[in-house]
């Protein structure tokens, strides 16, 4: 199997901070890419350099073996690459059904939509019960749900997702784990997952990084992370230089 997307001695920073440092990175298609570490050493700043949302000083992004390293956002997004935000990801004041809508944009066809829908409400059916709601009413795990729905409606290739569990309860915490274990499993998507909850992520993920000071100091499978003696050694004192930086 291919990646589907590969960084190569990628330098990222905003303006003059430096924040990834000759960062080589491979997504396999149709796997679950893991990127684990502790706040401020560049795990988001990762996912907005290969969105075109950061600086990139030197270095390639390849996604589907096309250099797109100088490409605005927007056309990276018409190739395929799904981005979930931590925060910001929905519209609170709209109702869910008028998210969904703004998701599919690009979507000209009535059928089309109807049937992206339908597919979205196959794998959370819960939003199909919502669509009326406004979206700000939503408990945390919910509005995670409608993110990923949204992201869905553009159906991407690839989709990224940062720090879904932020902020939630250890019960929507696994919630929201196990809608990504049910994506993943349902569709073949490969996903990116930025996630702080370390062993929580691993036991989704098929390959998995981890990232101190800008620099991956492991990368390999998943479950080798997972049952690293040093686990929480290596993740605790993965605080960097880098803290500073808000990714």
């Amino acid at each position: 199997m291919g990646n589907i997307l590969e960084t190569k001695g990628l330098n990222v920073g905003y303006g003059p901070i430096h924040v990834i440092y000759d960062l080589d990175f491979e997504v396999p298609d149709g796997e679950v890419t893991v990127i684990v570490g502790p706040n401020g050493v560049g795990k988001t700043t990762l996912l907005k350099a290969i969105m075109g949302l950061a600086t990139v000083y030197s270095g390639q992004v390849f996604f589907q073996g096309t250099d797109i390293t100088k490409l605005p956002p927007y056309e990276r997004t018409k190739l395929g690459i799904g981005y979930m935000p931590q925060t910001g990801n929905i519209f609170s004041k709209l109702t869910v059904e008028d998210n969904l809508k703004m998701a599919a944009y690009t979507v000209n066809s009535e059928k089309t939509y109807h049937d992206k829908l339908e597919f979205v409400f196959n794998l959370f059916p819960r939003l199909k019960e919502y669509m009326p709601r406004a979206a700000g009413t939503l408990s945390g795990g919910e509005r995670q749900m409608l993110a990923e729905g949204m992201v869905l409606m553009r159906e991407p290739k690839l989709m990224m997702v940062d720090e879904p569990t932020a902020g939630l309860m250890p019960k929507l915490v696994n919630d929201v784990m196990r809608q990504l274990e049910k994506m993943a499993e349902t569709t073949g998507l490969p996903i990116v997952l930025v996630e702080q909850r370390a062993k929580r992520a691993l036991q989704v993920g098929d390959k998995a990084y981890m990232m101190r000071g800008g620099k991956f100091t492991f990368s390999g499978k998943a479950d080798a992370l997972a049952n690293h003696p040093q686990l929480n050694e290596m993740y605790l004192g993965a605080v960097d230089t880098v803290q500073a930086v808000k990714e």
